[in-house]
């Protein structure tokens, strides 16, 4: 895109996007851009939606990759080239329910025993045992460690919000083996050349070969974690109040969904089959 990449993340970093935001509406609108293999400025809202089309029939994206495809190109031609467009007219996919894949504890020993290299597995451990998100643990410093309170200080989270979540004492054993051999300075999981976090991407990367390793059979992704933490705390009867403060989630809805992926209420209640189990037993059987 040229020097329309370079306006695009200028606007976006004026008005405080993520990060991880940044990267994502970059890449979406190079993706659109590439597709017509023609100047950003001269493409109109109808190959806005025959692109949207092609994204729905020949790649069958996820709702939530469509969406975000969908903010990237509304900001991109309302803000950097500024048009006079009714946004509306690039329309949002509606939102299907679709519970997420939850590890079990046993999955998750197995994933992590699959990963050789000591600074990716503190990454993964640190997601799953303070239950942030990726980009979350990739910008944590080594001061947002305090061993004293134990708790880990998540600084500008989603929605541009700090807060603070669980140290566990085991991850706080691997934090300190992993600091002896890296010795990280700005950020605590740092690049090679130590100026940068690493990637989104490279985490990802590790996920799909520890998956491969350990022979799970289940789509893992980086929010895999997050979703295995929160559901786990709930099946240990924490009270999902708690749950949301350490997710950071705004509204309690968003934590309401481990209500249906969580074991617990699925252990407590009985099938109806079983209360016939003596009426059948009763019944002779046919020869």
């Amino acid at each position: 895109m040229g020097k329309f990449h370079d306006l695009m993340d200028r606007d976006l970093q004026i008005r405080g996007y993520a990060p991880g935001t940044c990267e994502d509406y970059l890449s979406a609108v190079k993706n659109f851009v590439r597709f017509f293999k023609r100047p950003p400025d001269e493409l109109t809202l109808e190959h806005i939606n025959q692109y949207q089309l092609h994204l729905t029939r020949e790649r069958n994206v996820s709702w939530s990759h469509f969406n975000v495809v969908v903010c990237a190109l509304r900001f991109f031609y309302k803000v950097t080239l500024q048009k006079d467009w009714e946004v509306k007219r690039i329309p949002y996919r509606k939102a299907g329910r679709k519970l997420p894949e939850i590890l079990s504890q046993e999955q998750i020993v197995r994933f992590f025993t699959s990963i050789p290299n000591l600074k990716h597995r503190a990454v993964l451990m640190t997601m799953y045992a303070a239950g942030v998100r990726v980009s979350e643990a990739l910008h944590l410093r080594p001061s947002d460690i305090d061993s004293s309170r134990m708790v880990l200080r998540i600084e500008q989270g989603k929605g541009r919000k700090d807060r603070y979540t669980l140290l566990s004492p085991l991850l706080l054993e691997i934090l300190r083996e992993y600091w002896k051999i890296a010795r990280p300075k700005t950020w605590l999981f740092p690049t090679r050349d130590q100026d940068k976090p690493l990637s989104r991407r490279s985490i990802q990367k590790v996920i799909r070969k520890a998956c491969e390793v350990a022979g799970l059979g289940k789509t893992v992704r980086s929010h895999s974690l997050r979703h295995a933490f929160a559901t786990h705390l709930m099946e240990q009867g924490v009270n999902i109040r708690i749950i949301q403060t350490l997710l950071g989630h705004r509204s309690l809805r968003s934590t309401e969904i481990y209500t249906h992926v969580s074991r617990t209420h699925l252990q407590d209640t009985k099938s109806p089959l079983d209360q016939l189990s003596d009426l059948l037993l009763s019944v002779p059987r046919k020869k």
